[in-house]
């Protein structure tokens, strides 16, 4: 990798002497400490980062330095279904996907030449020609899975999340409104919205079903592990 690292310091240079980009020895610093951490960076971080080092740069500055970092191939902008704009390392002829926690939002990279192979084979067979491709894996990491909460109320589960209905409380009027809907206890279900705020919609099967928020306080839920 310190070989990697090397070429790209040496083909930022020339790029951007090249092209008379301004403060070269700023924007210089602000790649050699962008290179030094192997995580998805937000602005924020590297501003933190390069305050760590030493260095004392605005994040509009930082800012423009990773678009033009962008621009010329040595990053690359990504905004996960997190919401969070980041940005990571782009070496040339190296591909890798990711996996995104929900919980800690934590991004996690991996390789995998088989998965790669089988994904150019499905597109052969579909007689597509693939120019690009890019895999996000959402779910929960194992840190968190230990840390998670193993019964919880509904109304605190996260988008995407799949659990098994473990309880009704909240007295018998509310027991038979969810067995009304055709909720029962064992049932296992999708998270398909919650927005913090209004109805929650959940899936069982192929069947959608929209809970106020009150309602979904009385059902008592367990994760499944996929």
């Amino acid at each position: 990798m310190k070989r990697v690292h090397k070429r790209e310091k040496e083909q930022f240079k020339k790029l951007f002497k090249q092209e008379n980009i301004d403060h070269f020895e700023d924007r210089f610093n602000i790649l050699e400490v962008f290179l030094q951490t192997e995580h998805h960076v937000s602005v924020a971080e590297l501003v933190r980062l390069l305050k760590e080092d030493g260095h004392q740069f605005t994040p509009d500055f930082v800012r423009d330095t990773l678009k033009l970092m962008c621009r010329f191939g040595f990053a690359q902008k990504r905004r996960f279904n997190n919401g969070q704009v980041c940005y990571e390392h782009r070496h040339l002829c190296q591909h890798h996907d990711h996996m995104i926690c929900t919980k800690c939002k934590n991004i996690f990279e991996f390789e995998n030449e088989e998965l790669e192979n089988l994904q150019v084979q499905i597109a052969g067979a579909y007689n597509f020609h693939m120019l690009r491709h890019k895999m996000e894996i959402y779910g929960i990491c194992s840190k968190c899975l230990k840390d998670h909460v193993q019964l919880m109320s509904l109304v605190n589960a996260k988008q995407g999340e799949r659990f098994e209905i473990k309880d009704f409380i909240g007295g018998a009027t509310a027991h038979m409104r969810l067995l009304s809907m055709g909720l029962r206890i064992g049932d296992k279900i999708d998270v398909v919205t919650n927005l913090d705020s209004g109805q929650l919609v959940i899936a069982i099967d192929y069947n959608r079903y929209a809970l106020g928020r009150g309602l979904a306080k009385k059902i008592l839920v367990e994760p499944v592990v996929r």
